[in-house]
């Protein structure tokens, strides 16, 4: 068998068996090494390589919290106020809003029906108060250091003042807003234990309140009375 360039290169390629016989392999490998192209880069185009110098940072920034988001960022924000004040506060961070409701009926049981009347009369239907459940957390500026800065001391004394005020507060929430709640009377209030020295969680429990009126104005009654004392 006569080897050739050609033979030996596309023996080598394809990996025949033939090529491995013959006596003198390193002859074929030696002729090989004629034929293959050298070494491309991967890309034609080589990236310099420099080092760039970088900013210098605060070790006291690191801790920062982060800022809480305006109202125009959030997605449902909660505000709040007396009818004393002009202004709400919304509360930093967006918290959970659960509401729930249920019909008061008034039901009447039919005696010794037996099968031929089950279940009850229902005589009267009302609707309870909405109980409102709000629940989020206070986060303080420094998630590390002293307390102060660290522990959401301002938001606790704001919140504080509307807890023990005594009185109906109004709201400001697209969830309530849907509901026609407008005015709320807090119930009960939760500080559960919070991992983080800057994180405080609050629940809060609260009834829904109407502005009712229970004078009825008997405005007929007055126009007929008024007719018969002209005649």
């Amino acid at each position: 068998m006569k080897i050739t360039n050609e033979n030996a290169l596309i023996a080598g390629l394809i990996g025949s068996q033939a090529v491995k016989s013959l006596p003198r392999f390193a002859a074929v490998q030696n002729e090989m090494g004629k034929h293959v192209l050298p070494v491309l880069p991967f890309l034609p185009v080589q990236n310099k390589q420099s080092i760039q110098k970088g900013e210098s940072i605060d070790a006291g920034e690191l801790w920062l919290n982060d800022e809480p988001l305006s109202p125009d960022y959030q997605f449902f924000p909660f505000s709040i106020k007396k009818e004393s004040e002009d202004n709400f506060w919304t509360l930093p961070w967006e918290p959970l809003i659960n509401i729930s409701s249920k019909n008061i009926i008034a039901k009447r049981y039919v005696a010794k029906s037996g099968t031929q009347f089950v279940g009850s009369v229902k005589e009267r239907f009302g609707t309870d108060d909405y109980e409102i459940t709000i629940t989020g957390a206070f986060y303080g500026q420094t998630m590390l250091g002293k307390y102060p800065t660290t522990y959401p001391k301002d938001d606790m004394q704001l919140l504080k003042a509307y807890l023990l005020a005594g009185e109906r507060l109004q709201v400001n929430c697209e969830p309530l807003q849907l509901l026609d709640i407008n005015w709320i009377v807090i119930q009960e209030v939760n500080f559960p234990f919070t991992k983080g020295e800057n994180v405080q969680a609050y629940e809060i429990k609260a009834l829904s309140d109407f502005t009712w009126s229970l004078l009825y104005d008997r405005t007929k009654g007055k126009e007929q009375n008024a007719q018969k004392s002209e005649s």
